[in-house]
């Protein structure tokens, strides 16, 4: 062992060589970023030459373009995505509204319906109700009344109370003129004398043939009492009426040419009669 081997040296640490320093490199956040190991930068060399870092702004502003594109084709999606939102939300809100408009106006037509149906039952219980308060009227007068006549159908006996009244009043109107359309005094039609005549005895009948034929009970020809009317043609559709005044004669208003007379059912057969008394 050498007797210097204890004796500390006074040499300088050895620097290392330029070939052991190590060059780090990578990119953070789209910038280039370099790392140095074991190089120690002399103070007064602040920057390194522009010939060195030429490169960096050309990678650093294509990375920030492309970034850039990025951002505004991410912003461009959400937009489209957003207006394509407000369009579907705008389309299902006016097929709400369709729909609702389109449900009202169902209901609408059903109230319409109904009131118009409950409207029809209305007017049909009305008339309803008159046709039988007229019924009802009608048998209420013919039970107050008096019988026409005391002895057998068509036997020509004399008649009583307002039949007598009746047959009393046509045969005053004889020989007066037949004007259609008149009614009266001293000239008839052959349904206005008929009218009148029972307006004498508080009848009020219809004022024209066809409505007079059918004002009251039918009666057959075989069964005929004073004071029944007489028609000619259908019941309905009579074009012609006369009052049928016992012993097998009527009395009417006939034509302009004979005026009002007399006549036995044999002069003219009528088609049917009705009873109103």
């Amino acid at each position: 062992m050498s007797p210097n081997s204890l004796i500390p040296s006074h040499r300088k640490p050895r620097r290392p060589s330029p070939s052991s320093r190590a060059l780090r490199a990578g990119v953070t956040g789209g910038f280039l970023t370099l790392a140095v190991t074991g190089v120690t930068v002399p103070a007064d060399a602040a920057e390194k030459p522009v010939s060195e870092t030429q490169e960096m702004p050309t990678i650093t502003a294509a990375l920030a373009t492309s970034a850039a594109k990025s951002a505004d084709t991410a912003e461009q999606t959400a937009f489209n995505y957003e207006r394509q939102a407000l369009q579907d939300s705008a389309l299902s809100k006016a097929g709400e509204s369709a729909e609702k408009d389109k449900a009202e106006a169902v209901k609408k037509a059903k109230a319409a319906e109904f009131a118009s149906q409950r409207k029809a039952e209305a007017v049909k219980k009305v008339q309803g109700a008159r046709k039988a308060e007229a019924v009802q009227a009608r048998a209420s007068r013919s039970a107050e009344r008096t019988p026409l006549s005391t002895a057998s159908p068509d036997s020509g006996s004399s008649t009583t109370g307002s039949s007598a009244t009746l047959v009393a009043f046509l045969k005053a109107q004889l020989g007066k003129a037949y004007v259609l359309g008149a009614s009266g005094p001293s000239s008839y039609d052959c349904s206005s004398l008929t009218q009148a005549a029972f307006s004498q005895i508080g009848v009020d009948l219809p004022r024209v043939s066809q409505d007079q034929s059918t004002a009251g009970t039918q009666v057959g020809l075989d069964n005929l009492q004073v004071g029944d009317i007489l028609y000619w043609g259908s019941a309905g559709s009579a074009y012609h009426v006369g009052v049928y005044v016992g012993g097998g004669k009527f009395i009417g208003a006939q034509n302009p040419s004979t005026g009002i007379v007399e006549r036995p059912l044999s002069y003219d057969q009528p088609t049917g009669a009705v009873r109103v008394l």
